[in-house]
């Protein structure tokens, strides 16, 4: 014998919670859309009803309907980077204020993977998109240009007109960190950093080559390291760094993560912070300053550049009148902790 199936259990509607509330469909949209005028008392009872009955607003229907999302996305190399993570949430705060979601997207630092989400686009699944590629190449640019949707850009120094971006010199922000080392007397300076390709490697890269120019400094490649912009990666290149008789003073790491691999391994090995080696990161993630001993730093205000990024894009979204592109702009902030100076006596 076959046993019966029930009927498909119907979709609630809008007008479900209409009826069963006693008010206009009109009604419940402005309280579901926190749009027009309506009473507390209204909008308590509506959003009551809409969880009784389980009523889901159909947000691809509304969507297709308006031609727009009310969503955001912000595309990033890694989520596990405390950087990103503070950029995301300022680019969220700032995204539900104006009443957006925010999609997040993680491009392990994969070009393709970028020009894929930049060219998705055309498919209409978000407003408007927050990027921030770790390779920043004409081929970035000319799709960025090309897409009938907003974007925003945070990137290094390197600016155009034509596009919408906020930028931070990193190249400047290792020269203050070098200006930091040579006044507290270290004069054998390594430099560890992480990729050398990408936008961040080659910019603090060159600000650690022009300290050592503007210093009357020798440019020694023995002193010049690479890994990944992981803490992994610090403590793999300190190993590389003591066992291979560099003999630094000083380690100016290109990123925080990398930094604190650094300290683990020099403690492990003995080797006294800041006595015999200081060791200064880049980023000011949270983790620094709670480290042993705590890290010195040059802040690129990842959060701020999340929240300039998301003001500009949402002004872009919200506004009628049509704008030329924008290229705002971060400081970097030195800020000195433990990890750096040797406290006398």
């Amino acid at each position: 014998m076959t046993k019966k199936t029930g009927s498909p259990k119907a979709e609630v509607t809008i007008t479900d919670v209409a009826k069963k509330s006693g008010v206009s469909i009109a009604t419940v949209s402005r309280v579901l859309n926190q749009t027009g005028r309506y009473g507390d008392d209204t909008a308590r009872k509506v959003l009551a009803v809409a969880r009784e009955i389980g009523y889901t607003p159909n947000y691809m229907a509304k969507s297709l309907k308006r031609k727009k999302t009310e969503q955001i996305a912000l595309a990033v190399a890694d989520m596990g980077n405390p950087v990103y993570v503070a950029m995301a949430k300022s680019v969220q705060q700032v995204a539900k204020a104006h009443g957006y979601r925010l999609v997040l997207l993680s491009t392990e630092a994969l070009a393709s993977e970028e020009f894929g989400i930049i060219k998705s686009l055309s498919r209409q699944y978000v407003d408007g998109l927050i990027i921030s590629p770790l390779l920043y190449s004409d081929e970035h640019r000319e799709l960025i240009k090309e897409a009938k949707q907003p974007i925003v850009v945070i990137t290094g120094s390197e600016s155009d007109p034509d596009i919408d971006s906020v930028l931070v010199d990193s190249s400047q922000g290792v020269q203050l960190a070098m200006e930091h080392l040579l006044a507290q007397g270290r004069s054998r300076i390594a430099f560890l950093n992480g990729r050398p390709d990408t936008v961040p490697g080659v910019a603090r890269l060159n600000g650690y080559y022009a300290s050592l120019i503007e210093h009357g400094l020798p440019r020694d490649e023995n002193l010049v390291f690479a890994s990944d912009f992981t803490l992994a990666g610090g403590y793999q290149a300190a190993t590389q760094i003591i066992n291979e008789g560099a003999k630094p003073d000083a380690i100016m790491c290109a990123n925080d993560l990398m930094a604190l691999g650094v300290i683990r391994y020099l403690r492990e090995q003995d080797i006294r912070i800041p006595h015999d080696i200081a060791v200064v990161g880049m980023d000011d993630i949270e983790h620094g300053a709670t480290a042993y001993p705590s890290l010195t730093t040059v802040s690129l205000l990842a959060a701020e550049r999340g929240r300039m990024a998301a003001e500009l894009l949402l002004n872009r979204l919200t506004s009628e009148e049509q704008q030329k592109p924008r290229q705002l702009q971060v400081v970097p902030r030195l800020i000195v902790r433990e990890s750096s100076v040797v406290v006398q006596g």
